[in-house]
């Protein structure tokens, strides 16, 4: 697949060859369900556990008489009213993580890769770069572009520091580096937009045998 590289001013560049193993698959809607699912099941946190009565180290004798204290009866010092004591009705211990295949997830991210190119959502870039990093000067330019409300910008090792800043305060407007691409954010965005080097490192990433991270 060949796709014309661009630059951030609306220039046309030469063209780039998209490899058809990544960029070419066609979409399942349950592989890419499964990613998106273990994804955000992965983004939740654990709840901690409280210790209950039974949970909590203290001696069981009753320590006091049934009748003829004067107090409340009592069995033990476990009891929740006292300090020290166990919980009561507390926090269980929930996870919600659960695995899924590298083999899944890597083709997962060539279903959701694909799904952007086929669908005419995929832009290449020359380059992240910018001679000033100001605001302004960048949503000018990103709005000539036709991108739609959210756009998801992948550059390579990591995003050029300019762009980072320019594009911080700018909303619909995601920026990530290419070990850092996900099914989630790639199809929740309306235009893909990708870099020379992002291209290279996700066809590399893509071609690992283990699968992606």
């Amino acid at each position: 697949m060949k796709v014309k590289v661009q630059t951030l001013d609306g220039k046309a560049g030469t063209d780039i060859d998209l490899n058809d193993d990544v960029f070419g698959v066609d979409a399942r809607a349950d592989i890419l369900h499964r990613v998106v699912a273990w994804q955000l099941e992965k983004r939740r946190g654990p709840a901690r556990a409280a210790r209950e009565r039974s949970d909590v180290s203290r001696t069981g004798k009753k320590f006091g008489r049934q009748k003829g204290g004067g107090t409340a009866r009592h069995g033990d010092r476990k009891a929740p009213i006292f300090i020290g004591g166990g919980k009561a009705h507390g926090p269980r211990a929930r996870t919600f993580g659960h695995s899924l295949n590298k083999k899944i997830r890597t083709l997962g991210l060539k279903m959701a890769l694909s799904d952007k190119a086929k669908g005419g959502k995929l832009v290449v870039l020359d380059t992240l770069e910018l001679k000033d990093a100001k605001t302004k000067a960048l949503a000018g330019k990103l709005g000539k572009m036709d991108l739609g409300n959210r756009a998801l910008f992948i550059d390579g090792d990591a995003v050029h520091e300019s762009f980072a800043m320019a594009s911080a305060n700018l909303i619909g407007v995601d920026a990530l580096p290419a070990i850092g691409a996900n099914v989630y954010d790639i199809i929740r965005a309306d235009t893909l937009v990708l870099t020379r080097a992002a291209v290279e490192k996700l066809e590399a990433r893509c071609a690992l045998p283990g699968g992606t991270k």
